[in-house]
């Protein structure tokens, strides 16, 4: 990120508790839509991980596992590969994708044949079905719904009803986090939200943060507005639960797809049939967007609904949805056969690019 009373240094990680100008900060993205484009960044970012101040390392005794996303584009694979020999001179390399490291930490938790493992996060949601530890690329959907839209949406509503804040991405993405949440029946909330007064339990004052007392907003009931008239509020109703609604109705902001549930039920009705049952009992979700209260049992609810009556549904929520491929990541450094997955220097020198292609599969 960067601020604009401070744009020459760029804030990583950590680094952003050091802004003095924390209300005009933006973001420099490297990606866009899930896709790395901007590599000036990414190599800054990338500097920044491995210097000594975040996660000192010794590429010439620690092997490197690296995500990127499904079906990603050959020449940004090539770049990494190169970037990491060459340039980090990594002895050992393993890229993958995230929902691969979800699925192996949940096969090593639930020793299950089957999974479908659902992948919401900032710039797109996954839903991905495996078979005996392969993914099952028919069945594999994207949805262009993540956390960006949802915020920039919330922007647009709070600007166009309360106060222009289509400036403050990083302060918006935390009214979001901070007060959103999935509801378990649309219509009875709207009508809820129609109220006046205390019928109205939905909703709330959200205090921005001013950055001298306040460094994170918070959420608060309603005050009568002589109560207090220190602290710059926002009202949120049904934006509440409206905003999160995105990702199970992508159409209500002209995105011409379907929402997370029927694209579960649709990836699995792809796969064989015989994995069917044991794909529809072993559904896990991760990523930012699945720690909304109230998600994992709206997407059990639907994908219940959908399902055929005789078959069995089970959705899990991820322990800490933000780290769970992490974790699948740190499990897999321990398994016997890890070195077999990675490419070495030395391969890459004799063999080039061309191996990477064959030994990361994506």
């Amino acid at each position: 990120m960067k601020a604009k009373s401070e744009r020459r240094r760029p804030f990583i990680a950590s680094q952003i508790d050091e802004c003095r100008d924390a209300s005009g900060l933006f973001y420099i993205l490297p990606f866009q839509k899930g896709f790395l484009i901007n590599w000036d960044t990414q190599k800054t970012v990338w500097d920044f991980i491995f210097s000594k101040e975040c996660c000192p390392v010794n590429f010439s005794e620690a092997p490197l596992i690296i995500t990127e996303p499904l079906f990603n584009f050959s020449s940004i694979q090539e770049a990494m590969t190169e970037i990491f020999f060459e340039e980090y001179e990594c002895q050992s390399l393993l890229r993958i994708n995230a929902t691969d490291l979800a699925e192996y930490h949940y096969r090593k938790l639930n020793s299950n044949e089957s999974t479908v493992v659902v992948d919401s996060g900032y710039s797109f949601t996954y839903i991905v079905p495996y078979i005996k530890g392969k993914k099952y690329k028919d069945g594999i959907r994207r949805i262009d719904v993540g956390g960006k839209v949802l915020t920039n949406h919330l922007k647009e509503i709070i600007s166009y009803r309360q106060l222009n804040i289509m400036d403050e991405t990083y302060v918006i993405n935390q009214v979001k986090e901070d007060s959103c949440f999935v509801s378990q029946d649309f219509m009875a909330d709207m009508e809820i939200a129609k109220k006046r007064g205390s019928e109205n339990t939905i909703v709330k004052d959200y205090v921005l943060p001013d950055y001298t007392t306040i460094r994170r907003g918070y959420l608060r009931d309603v005050v009568k507005p002589d109560e207090d008239l220190e602290q710059q509020t926002l009202r949120l109703n049904n934006e509440r639960f409206s905003i999160p609604e995105l990702l199970f109705h992508p159409s209500d902001v002209g995105i011409p797809q379907m929402g997370i549930p029927e694209a579960i039920i649709e990836a699995i009705g792809a796969c064989p049939e015989e994995n069917k049952e044991s794909l529809l009992e072993n559904i896990v979700l991760y990523g930012g967007c699945t720690l909304f209260p109230g998600f994992r049992d709206r997407v059990y609810k639907e994908v219940r609904a959908f399902a055929l009556d005789h078959y069995d549904v089970n959705v899990t929520l991820a322990d800490n949805p933000l780290t769970y491929p992490w974790e699948g990541g740190k499990l897999l450094f321990k398994d016997p056969e890890f070195y077999s997955f990675c490419m070495t220097k030395e391969e890459y020198e004799e063999e080039g690019k061309s191996l990477a292609f064959e030994r990361f599969d994506i």
